[in-house]
């Protein structure tokens, strides 16, 4: 099992913190380091754009797997993604790893004007937008014809490695997102799940990789979940039994 390091991107992150915790995260051996992609949750404070972040953290960094947990599809436009996620991967040699999602933070998308669609077609366009990038990231050019997004003889260059960028589906919906993990992902990461429904989902995900005819083994399992860190046992205590909103806005 590897333990590697979440940061809430939108709670107070500047260029600074985000370049030591870069610097910080390989020096002390962790193997991974992801970000969230999000405008805000609650509080407005200092969020980096995330792509631009990640180009930055394939610079700073020369070893560590880095990326999102998640990326709404509903914020940008899966070429846009798409193009954006090769390119760093290549920048950093190969350890980007995408994570997108449906989208579920409404507020944040009302605030900046952005749209938000049902549930399902949220879902849809998830589905749709990893077509479209899986064939952007193709030999080309390339045509795609869906509902939502569309190609016409489109060969964005530069490409990025065979079988990239890592590809993470996020969320734990037994029906779509975890038929779409069966379909698409290299990887599926849950949130703050037990082991009881760890069990039940990771049993039909396996369900869906027989349907689509694909070994689940090849699907790597992730969880994201919160921790406490503290000087000292007494420290971890008192903090663990405040709210965890309380924690956040503390932090």
């Amino acid at each position: 099992m590897d333990i590697g390091l979440m940061v809430e991107g939108q709670n107070g992150l500047t260029w600074e913190r985000w370049i030591h915790i870069c610097q910080l995260t390989e020096r002390l051996g962790f193997p991974s380091l992801f970000r969230s992609d999000h405008y805000f949750i609650g509080q407005e404070r200092d969020s980096l754009e995330t792509y631009i972040s990640l180009a930055v953290a394939a610079r700073e960094t020369s070893t560590i797997r880095f990326g999102i947990l998640v990326s709404p599809i509903t914020f940008r436009s899966p070429v846009d993604t798409g193009r954006m996620a090769a390119q760093i991967d290549l920048l950093s040699g190969g350890r980007l790893a995408l994570g997108i999602g449906a989208g579920w933070n409404e507020p944040e998308h009302h605030a900046y004007g952005i749209p938000f669609p049902s549930r399902a077609e949220r879902s849809d366009r998830l589905e749709e937008a990893i077509g479209v990038m899986r064939a952007m990231w193709g030999l080309g050019p390339v045509d795609f014809d869906g509902r939502y997004y569309q190609l016409h003889d489109a060969d964005p260059h530069p490409k990025p490695g065979a079988g990239r960028p890592w590809l993470i589906i996020g969320g734990s919906g037994p029906n779509r997102t975890l038929r779409s993990v069966a379909r698409y992902a290299d990887e599926w990461n849950a949130v703050n799940a037990n082991l009881e429904r760890l069990a039940e989902r990771n049993q039909t995900l396996a369900e869906h990789c027989e349907v689509e005819g694909r070994d689940p083994a090849s699907i790597k399992r992730s969880v994201m979940t919160f921790g406490l860190v503290g000087p000292n046992e007494a420290a971890v205590a008192r903090a663990a039994i405040r709210p965890r909103r309380s924690l956040a806005e503390a932090s």
